[in-house]
């Protein structure tokens, strides 16, 4: 089962550039070190802090690629507790900065996401990725779809809470999913296995779930090499 599942990619992580306690370098160094493919290392972001968070992470990142790490470490944002009609400003504002990933900070149930962040998030066209949604609506799951935004399956305290709406939602549509972490400290780090688990918990059949831990998060990579 192991090989079958393919090596660990979590795209949704937070460094001390926000919220998070580990440096960047911290983080990839952990994920080499516990065999991951990919990570991405994608703090929080408004209007307030954007390019400085973009700044400090991309030159972490070019001074990365002279050290030859076996992960390969993108940069992204997750755009957070902003009005709606901001989130396609930020998103374009950061995929110019040199953002290769915007994720959007979903209507999870245990904070108190504007309503309406979900479906600005899956209309918008620089968004990848819609962390934690919540109880997300089929509508929004439809347009997820056919936008090709991706939606998370949390392994966070909290956030996690409607992983199972989520799945099911998504499953409906064929929007595709993939599991992330949210991570904020070492202890938060989840192993392909574990993942695999998780998704199976949000009820997901076996096919579904290898998906979701392996095809979509390569699917994605592959976008992001391409741009």
């Amino acid at each position: 089962m192991k090989e079958r599942l393919g090596r660990r990619i979590d795209l949704h992580t937070h460094s001390l550039l926000s919220d998070g306690v580990l440096l960047p370098s911290e983080i990839a160094r952990r994920a080499e070190d516990l065999g991951f493919q990919a990570i991405a290392i994608t703090d929080h972001v408004d209007h307030s802090n954007l390019e400085w968070v973009l700044g400090k992470a991309l030159t972490f990142v070019k001074e990365a690629e002279k050290h030859s790490y076996q992960v390969e470490i993108y940069v992204g944002v997750e755009i957070t507790h902003v009005p709606p009609a901001s989130i396609p400003v930020l998103a374009s504002k950061a995929k110019r900065l040199g953002a290769q990933l915007v994720i959007v900070h979903g209507e999870t149930l245990v904070e108190p996401v504007t309503p309406g962040t979900n479906l600005a998030a899956v209309t918008t066209p620089d968004v990848d990725i819609l962390a934690h949604p919540g109880l997300i609506t089929l509508e929004e799951c439809e347009k997820a779809s056919s936008n090709g935004v991706y939606l998370e399956i949390s392994t966070r305290k909290g956030h996690c809470l409607a992983n199972g709406h989520v799945a099911k939602m998504a499953e409906k549509v064929g929007a595709k999913l993939v599991v992330n972490t949210d991570l904020h400290a070492p202890e938060d780090f989840v192993g392909q296995e574990e993942a695999f688990k998780v998704a199976l918990g949000s009820g997901l059949d076996e096919a579904s779930a290898l998906k979701v831990v392996r095809d979509f998060p390569e699917e994605l990579l592959r976008k992001i090499r391409r741009a």
